[in-house]
This record gives C-alpha cells, sequence and structure tokens, in this order.
C-alpha cells in the first residue's frame, strides 16, 4: 500500500523539524522543501510544486516567528510575510485539488480581554494584544480562509475537501531559537539562566512581576499531535486547539529551568518592561473529545530543550 502523502511547509523550522523526527513520521511520504528549494512567498512557484508534488494532505507549519522585541520591532514583516504564506500555500493546495489540509495558527489570535480558558469560539470577538497583533492577524486570516474554503466546497458539493486548523498553546523544546533578539519565552530563560551559571552571576532579571501566566507545550507533543490529526483527519473538528489543560507562572518557568541548569541565585523583577497578557491558557474540551493528550511533563521538557541548546553552543 503506498503511503500517504504529506506536503511540510516550515520543515526547516521548530515545529517542522519536530514533526520530521517522531516516531509517527516514518509511515507517511513526507515531502519537505527548504526555502532554498521553494519560496513560499513566490505564488507561481508554490502552485507549480503542489500540483508536481499531488500530496494526500498538506501541512503549513511555515511562518516568520518571534518574541515580543522581534513582533515589536518588525510588524510590517510580521503580517505581510505570515499572510503571503497563509495565502500561498492555502489557495495552491485549493487550486491543485489537495482534499486535505492542516494549518497551524496560534494562541495569539485570541483576544487580549477574553476570559481564560480560550475557546475556539473567541477568534474575532475583541482586540487583540498589541505586540504581536499583526503575528495574529495573519494566523486569523489563514484560519478564515480555510473555514470559507471549507463553506464553498460544502456548497458546490466537494464533501471530500476539509481545510482544518490547530491553534497550539505556546511551544518550546528542540530546534527552538535559542538568541536572546529572536528567542520565546523559555529559550530565552535557559539562555539567561545558563549565562549567568557559566559567568557565576548572583542574579537574574525577569520581565514583569513574574506572575504572568503561560501555557508551554514541549514540540515534540504538538508533532506527535499533528501526525495523529492526519491519522484521524475526518475526526477532527475543523478548528481545535492543542494545549497541556493547564498553565504556569513566569517565575515558575525561571525556577524549573535553574533547577534544570542548575543555577541556584536570585530572581530580581524589572516591573518596567512589557509582559503581554496576564493569562493565556488556551480550552482543550475539544482535543479532550477528540481523545488526544500530550505526554511531557515541564521538567522533562526544559531538560531536552536544555540539552539541544548545549548541542547548539558547542557546534
Amino acid at each position: 500500500m503506498e503511503k500517504t502523502r504529506i506536503f511540510l511547509t516550515g520543515g526547516r523550522g521548530m515545529v517542522g523539524q519536530n514533526i520530521l523526527e517522531h516516531p509517527a513520521a516514518a509511515q507517511y511520504d513526507i515531502v519537505a522543501p527548504s526555502s532554498q528549494e521553494l519560496d513560499l512567498t513566490d505564488f507561481a512557484a508554490t502552485q507549480r510544486f503542489m500540483v508536481a508534488t499531488n500530496p494526500d494532505v498538506v501541512i503549513h507549519c511555515a511562518g516568520r516567528v518571534g518574541g515580543i522585541q522581534a513582533n515589536i520591532a518588525h510588524p510590517v514583516d510580521f503580517l505581510v510575510t505570515n499572510m503571503d504564506l497563509g495565502r500561498n500555500v492555502i489557495m495552491a493546495a485549493h487550486k491543485a485539488g489537495v482534499p486535505n489540509l492542516i494549518n497551524l495558527a496560534s494562541s495569539c489570535m485570541y483576544p487580549r480581554n477574553a476570559p481564560n480558558p480560550l475557546s475556539e469560539t473567541l477568534v474575532l470577538q475583541g482586540e487583540l494584544e498589541p505586540t504581536n497583533e499583526g503575528y495574529a492577524l495573519a494566523k486569523i486570516f489563514a484560519t478564515r480562509l480555510c473555514e470559507y474554503i471549507n463553506r464553498e466546497s460544502q456548497q458546490t458539493g466537494a464533501t471530500g475537501v476539509r481545510y482544518k486548523t490547530l491553534i497550539p498553546c505556546n511551544l518550546y523544546g528542540r530546534h527552538d531559537k535559542f538568541s536572546p533578539e529572536h528567542s520565546h519565552l523559555i529559550p530565552a530563560i535557559i539562555h539567561k539562566v545558563h549565562q549567568a551559571k557559566v559567568q557565576h552571576l548572583a542574579e537574574v532579571e525577569i520581565w514583569g512581576d513574574g506572575t504572568a501566566r503561560r501555557e508551554f507545550m514541549y514540540a515534540g507533543d504538538l508533532a506527535g499531535a499533528v501526525l495523529q490529526a492526519v491519522q484521524d483527519f475526518s475526526q477532527l473538528p475543523d478548528l481545535i486547539n492543542i494545549g497541556l489543560g493547564h498553565d504556569h507562572s513566569i517565575n515558575d518557568y525561571y525556577a524549573a529551568a535553574a533547577q534544570v541548569i542548575g543555577w541556584q541565585g536570585n530572581f530580581v523583577h524589572d516591573t518596567t518592561k512589557p509582559v503581554g497578557m496576564k493569562q493565556k491558557l488556551v480550552d482543550i474540551t475539544r482535543q479532550r473529545a477528540w481523545g488526544w493528550m500530550p505526554a511531557t511533563a515541564l521538567s522533562t521538557g526544559i531538560e531536552k530543550a536544555y540539552q539541544y541548546y548545549l548541542m547548539e553552543q558547542n557546534a
């Protein structure tokens, strides 16, 4: 029997690489061109590649990503690049007749003042967090485009066409970016605490008072969810959060990293710095009903991420 062929975008990014190295990936024929091999911002090139590859499923992971500082500094790039990627991949798949697509969105799509836990029905029900609004708008655009394609397909009788969106919580893990200007919270914490250890520093600074809460999933777990979604595609809701069902404070993440890394100094808080939303916990009611839960504990995940960081430092 022929393997299901998957066209994976963003195969060199954190999520893409975790998908490619996941044990379940071996049962699929995965085509994952690099950005040198295929420029996804070029619609004609993306269309040609889609037709030539003729995948059964597209998994769209490609994106321009970064932390608070990068989002604040480059909002045009985060909006336009991510909109171009979403539009080109989804429309190229649709025009090429690809029946199934999994679009990876982001929990930053949720309104900044929405009640937690964040249910899928809350998208576009309020103002977005200003610090990463451009990125969030691009993700909402791609999500809605998938919904519109489903609606039109049903109206025209093309019932086999379903384009679905996963909304993961925050991620960390192997293949993350650890440089301070590009990193998200956990890799930034790992880098900061490791530097404090090697430089014998007594203090590490935390932005804000550290009470803001975040939900971070190990990226290898998300990779498992994505590959499970390919297998269970017909059972998968059109829009579904992928999360842990619980969160931790920023202070908790610093403490967990310090324990893994073996640094025993003190944390000091700079309350003049921006911290983003107070809480961002996704509602996993649909995920539980679908039947998937993540397996990696926080300490285990941070240990794996730290080992990857050390390997990158020595590369």
